[in-house]
């Protein structure tokens, strides 16, 4: 029997996603119905398309350029305004890839795939998909700390939603012109004070809310089109914008106090109003509030923060994994962390979780278990603290003769587990490992600081000073290591994992997207760090990652996904019905709702009576006196 290509590689992708054969057929057809094609969210069949001609080559959503069929273009009035040949998909990827790959650095790559992404989301998302190992350091860290340091320089046209603190009153109107209460899914937000370990960038912190979205629907499978990236506009204290003619953003310090928190309130109201079912991903939001406002709403929404959460829930499934290669248990862990800012507190807070969970004890007993340093040293009851960096501090009459440094803990306290989240370079020195590796026989070692050239130490370091017995996984990715480590001083290679919050997030928020959760509990976030760590490599081959790649990050997703929903039915939280949880069917549930990079056909329908996805209006609005009605009917 002969297969084409395109289908031998679509089969490749979906046995990587786990996914049934059946829907490989109705992915690539979609024709096929599943059990699940009423869901609304469902990617079974065509997809309705009220536009034609110029407008809808216009919408990246519907365009598929040299891909539409002789029966679209004539249906659809494209005859004449693309060239006669018809191409496939698969086609259409390997061309983008020549001109990617034409592209001189890094930057320049990563602006070709924008520039693509906004004029045709399958073949974006389907050139990711196919290269998704090189390119994932492109689209996201650390390339694209680079874009965001340069966005006023690099600006073409607007994305997203930029929201001004002296235009308050202001919020709810331009929120509005993105849709009605049903077509929003998954809002990221942030204010650009605390960018990928590169600090304030004002507005162009719009970009790693674009680029946080572009991670979920290419890691889990969120609609493109349903989702919404925003920038608090609250100035900046970056001087060198500040100096920058050519700044997009507001030209002033950055606002704080109360004005701050009333433009923050204001925007969780209004998107709360505007779009009930939406799950809101607070992001890089500095030290001072990133905790504080996540506190502040989680009890009342379903948001979440990833530098907080995310970060401490893929490190605790990192961990998890490390110590069940060396035989240890979470219970009798003792963790050190460099670098108490969000990341890092966030990461106390969910391995200090767990262990209260596995001994039965309190969270305050657990947390002594945990050393926190930073620029003063070891956080004590005598140094000036924040709320969640109080928790982990030391009495100052414990350690008053004592040397509070990174080593000198280590010293003291023998960890078996040290994490990097200082933005500190070469801050692990071969003494600190070494040490490390004198008070356990397989530490696990983490730096996690972003990007590259921040890294606490390099994995190959790591290895040489431990003799190949640290368990390593980074915050950015790193090529294997080799080094004579195997039985009788055999060369052996160790991969290592990247220690990425795509692993988690993306699965974390399709929970809550497709089971409507009223809010992200402790025990959906326990659930997500489980359905990750199960799927450890280094659990079958401890020369393997510790963590899944970002290859196999759909399947992850599923699972994670899963696992959540799962736990948020337990908790009493959804607020979506018919669910499949008893009958086996959850899984195929999560699948059908999950958005693919396939070319579904189109189906004309008339613009009267047509959604407004149909009709490309899911982020435009056709005058400003539409918006101003229905702000005031609201």
């Amino acid at each position: 029997m002969y297969f084409t290509r395109p289908f031998l590689q679509t089969l490749r992708r979906q046995i990587l996603n786990q996914t049934p054969v059946q829907t490989i057929s109705r992915k690539m057809s979609g024709n096929t119905k599943s059990k699940f094609s009423h869901l609304p969210l469902s990617t079974s069949g065509p997809i309705e398309c009220a536009v034609s001609g110029t407008v809808l080559l216009n919408t990246p959503y519907f365009n598929r350029g040299s891909a539409h069929s002789a029966e679209e273009r004539r249906e659809f009035n494209l005859t004449g305004l693309l060239p006669t040949s018809i191409q496939t998909l698969d086609q259409q990827v390997e061309r983008a890839y020549q001109q990617y790959t034409s592209r001189h650095d890094d930057l320049a790559k990563n602006t070709f795939l924008t520039s693509l992404k906004e004029q045709n989301l399958v073949l974006y998302f389907r050139l990711l998909q196919d290269h998704m190992k090189e390119m994932f350091s492109v689209v996201y860290t650390p390339t694209e700390g680079d874009a965001i340091q340069n966005f006023s320089r690099l600006f073409r046209r607007p994305e997203g939603c930029f929201l001004n603190i002296n235009d308050i009153d202001r919020v709810s109107h331009d929120l509005a012109q993105w849709g009605k209460p049903e077509d929003i899914d998954y809002i990221v937000v942030t204010d650009g004070e605390e960018i990928l370990g590169i600090g304030d960038q004002g507005a162009g912190g719009i970009l790693i809310s674009v680029a946080k979205l572009v991670l979920t629907t290419l890691c889990a499978g969120i609609h493109p089109n349903r989702t919404l990236p925003v920038v608090l506009d609250c100035g900046t204290d970056n001087e060198n914008l500040l100096n920058d003619d050519l700044y997009l953003g507001l030209r002033q310090k950055r606002e704080r106090g109360k004005k701050y928190d009333e433009l923050v309130d204001t925007f969780v109201k209004s998107a709360r109003k505007l779009f009930p079912r939406a799950y809101i991903h607070f992001e890089d939001f500095g030290l001072t509030n990133a905790r504080r406002i996540l506190d502040h709403y989680r009890p009342e929404i379903p948001c979440f923060n990833d530098d907080v959460q995310g970060t401490g829930c893929v490190t605790l499934a990192a961990i998890m994994a490390g110590l069940h290669v060396s035989k240890q248990k979470l219970r009798d862990t003792k963790m050190v962390i460099f670098g108490a800012g969000t990341a890092g507190v966030g990461i106390a807070d969910q391995v200090r979780d767990a262990i209260a969970t596995e001994k039965g004890i309190g969270k305050e007993e657990a947390a002594k278990q945990i050393w926190l340093i930073d620029k003063p040293g070891l956080l004590t009851t005598k140094t000036d603290l924040d709320q969640g960096q109080q928790t982990y501090a030391k009495e100052v009459s414990e350690w008053d003769s004592k040397e509070r440094s990174l080593l000198s803990v280590i010293k003291e306290v023998h960890p078996n587990v040290l994490i990097g989240t200082s933005t500190v370079p070469k801050s692990f020195t071969e003494e600190i490992i070494k040490e490390m590796a004198k008070g356990t026989n397989r530490p696990v070692i983490l730096p996690l600081s972003n990007p590259t050239r921040l890294h606490e130490a390099v994995p190959e370091d790591i290895l040489k000073w431990t003799e190949g017995r640290a368990l390593v996984a980074t915050g950015s990715p790193f090529a294997p290591v080799k080094g004579p480590w195997g039985p009788e001083g055999k060369e052996i290679e160790i991969e290592i994992a990247e220690c990425n919050n795509s692993v988690v997030f993306p699965g974390i928020g399709l929970g809550a997207v497709l089971s409507r959760a009223k809010r992200v509990t402790d025990k959906m976030l326990v659930a997500a760090v489980r359905g990750v760590a199960d799927l450890s490599p280094a659990l079958k081959d401890d020369t393997a990652p510790l963590l899944p790649g970002v290859e196999d990050v759909r399947a992850v997703s599923v699972r994670v996904a899963r696992e959540v929903i799962m736990a948020a039915v337990e908790d009493g939280v959804v607020g979506e019905s018919g669910i499949p949880v008893e009958d086996g069917g959850l899984d195929e549930w999560i699948r059908e709702q999950m958005w693919d990079p396939v070319y579904r056909p189109l189906k004309r329908v008339e613009p009267a009576g047509a959604s407004r996805a149909a009709k490309a209006e899911l982020k435009v609005v056709g005058s400003l006196e539409r918006v101003e009605d229905k702000v005031a009917r609201e």
